[in-house]
Parts: structure tokens; C-alpha cells; sequence
């Protein structure tokens, strides 16, 4: 297409600079319709989810974030307070930041603990005969609901000689009576990361074992030619490699469940916990909720997890983007 362009301007301006300007407009212009009808179809099967995330997740985080200013009790008005909640919770909230404390304790433990525990029963798994059913056995914490594990999980963590636990001390007499699991302050966080570590296998492991299936066997082959004699060698060379975007999504994944306990936490020790010592962050922020029902104060109790998981699963990105970066410039 041509285009004849006539100006009448200041002698000042150059005519080619401004009619070179609007041929380059209308050329994008042309370029960025083109791209619209050969891709309209695949926007237009994204729009569904684009409208449900903008509705469910977009405008909900930005009505907490509003609402984090304000102080709102549900039966009255809204009361613009500022940074009134933020400096409540951190300078007058010993709870929240027992919470906070317990929170950044479990999800250290916990997100790395059940991410290279996942893989590593994926890659062992897929190296084994009849590994779809010994899938299923791991991917059944995912399957099950945390309320239904952790009643499971009581019963192993039982304070009565009855638990499993207990009984198998007393009977090789290394304690000499009970042991209160789900009561002691001393006990209650170390067994809530040890029922969450095996319940945070699940998902995690499914997605690792799918990108174990979908590498190249001939990989393993030419590799097998050019002097790589065992499995851990493939291990570093090519199936890491070979599975970054689901290294990549398992490791997000594990920081965001792992800031999120709430339901093992309620479950196991109860609510509120003795002392505390289960106490996290979304359970703060359920009890002023849905107890207390201070909806302002319990939304700047979520804007600040929503913060912490956001800085930390940005940083987790950021890192595995930087050595897949430094792996191609080698």
C-alpha cells in the first residue's frame, strides 16, 4: 500500500521526518492488525479465564489492599486509619509477630524439605517397574483433603500411650510415659512441618514425574555415547536441564503452600494453638476475619503475606532465570 502525504507546515519542520513518522505509525498499525487476525481465535479462548482471574483474583487482592487502610468491622462504616494496622501489627501485635516468626520457620523448612523430597521420588520412581501405582500412593496427600490427613495424623501424633507414636516409644523403652505431641509448645511446630512436608508432596511430585516422562530417551542415549557412565551424571547434565519449567513451577508452587498452612496447623493442634506455638500468619488473619470479624485489620494481615509470598516467589524465579542464563552463556 502507498500513501501520497502533502504538508503544509513551518519551514522549520522537515516534511520527510513527519511524513517518514506516519508511514512508520501506519505501518505498525498494519503490522499490529495482522497479528490480531491471525491470533483472535486463541485470545478469544483466553478471555474466559482472563475475565474469571481479573474478577477473582485481581479485584479481590486490590479490595484487601484498599481495605488494609481502613478500620471495618463489618457492622459499621469504613474509618480511613492510614498505616495504623501495619504499625499495629508489627510494634503492638506480639501474636502476629509469634505468627510471622512460626510462618518464615515452617516455610524455610518446609518449601525446600518438600520440593527436592518430591523430586527426588519422582526421578526414583520413574526409574522403577510399576511406577503409575506407586504415583497414585504419592499424589493421594493431594488428592485428600488436609482436614482428613491430619485426623490421620493425629492419631500417629496421639498425647495418649495409644498413638502410634507414643506406643512404639514405651513399648522399646525409650520414654517412659506419654510424650504430648499436639500440646507441648516445644512439639507442636516440629509436627505440623513434619505432617506438611509429606502432605506437600503430592502436586509436586505429579508435575516432576510428568517432566521426567516427557524427556527424550535418545538423550540418555547420545549422552550414554559421549562418556556419561551413570545416573547422576545424567541427573546434572541432562534431565535437570530438560526439566526447567517444572523445576520452575514446583519451586513456586512450594512457596506459596508453604506460606499458606492453616488447615494441618487448625487441625492438629487446634485453635488456638497451646501457647501459640502453631499460631501462622493465615491463622491471624482468620481469627480477626472470621472470629473477631475486624475485616480491615485482617486485610492488612493478607497484604503483608501477599507482600512476603510475591518478594520471595519473584526472588525463586529470578534465581533459577539467572543460572539458566549463566548455563546458556557457558
Amino acid at each position: 500500500m502507498h500513501y501520497k502525504l502533502t504538508f503544509i507546515i513551518d519551514n522549520n519542520v522537515d516534511n520527510q521526518d513527519i511524513e517518514s513518522t506516519l508511514k512508520s505509525i501506519i505501518n505498525n498499525n498494519e503490522q499490529f492488525l495482522k497479528f490480531i487476525k491471525k491470533y483472535w481465535i486463541a485470545y478469544l479462548e483466553l478471555l474466559p479465564f482472563t475475565i474469571l482471574f481479573f474478577l477473582f483474583t485481581v479485584v479481590p487482592v486490590g479490595i484487601a489492599v484498599i481495605m488494609s487502610f481502613t478500620n471495618y468491622n463489618m457492622f459499621g462504616m469504613l474509618d480511613f486509619v492510614g498505616i495504623q494496622n501495619d504499625k499495629t501489627l508489627f510494634l503492638g501485635d506480639e501474636i502476629f509477630i509469634k505468627a510471622l516468626s512460626n510462618t518464615l520457620i515452617f516455610a524455610v523448612i518446609v518449601g525446600p524439605a518438600g520440593y527436592l523430597l518430591s523430586f527426588f521420588a519422582a526421578w526414583v520412581l520413574n526409574m522403577m517397574k510399576f511406577r503409575n501405582g506407586f504415583a497414585l500412593i504419592f499424589y493421594a496427600p493431594s488428592i485428600i483433603s488436609g482436614v482428613a490427613m491430619s485426623v490421620v495424623w493425629s492419631y500417629i501424633f496421639s498425647s495418649d500411650s495409644h498413638g502410634l507414636i507414643n506406643n512404639a516409644l514405651i513399648e522399646f523403652g525409650i520414654i517412659d510415659g506419654p510424650v504430648l505431641w499436639t500440646q507441648d509448645p516445644n512439639y507442636i511446630l516440629p509436627v505440623i512441618i513434619i505432617v506438611s512436608i509429606w502432605m506437600s508432596m503430592g502436586t509436586g511430585f505429579l508435575v516432576f514425574l510428568a517432566g521426567l516422562q516427557n524427556i527424550n530417551r535418545e538423550y540418555y542415549e547420545a549422552a550414554e555415547i559421549d562418556g556419561i557412565s551413570n545416573k547422576y551424571q545424567e541427573l546434572k547434565y541432562i534431565t535437570l536441564p530438560s526439566m526447567k519449567p517444572q523445576l520452575l513451577f514446583g519451586a513456586v508452587n512450594a512457596v506459596t503452600n508453604a506460606f499458606g498452612v492453616f488447615e494441618v496447623s487448625v487441625t492438629m493442634v487446634g485453635f488456638p494453638s497451646p501457647n501459640y506455638a502453631g499460631h501462622t500468619i493465615v491463622t491471624h488473619l482468620y481469627d480477626y476475619a472470621f472470629v473477631r470479624l475486624q475485616m480491615g485489620y485482617a486485610c492488612s494481615v493478607a497484604t503483608i503475606l501477599f507482600i512476603i509470598t510475591f518478594v520471595i516467589g519473584r526472588g525463586v524465579m529470578k534465581a533459577l532465570s539467572e543460572k539458566d542464563e549463566k548455563a546458556v552463556k557457558k
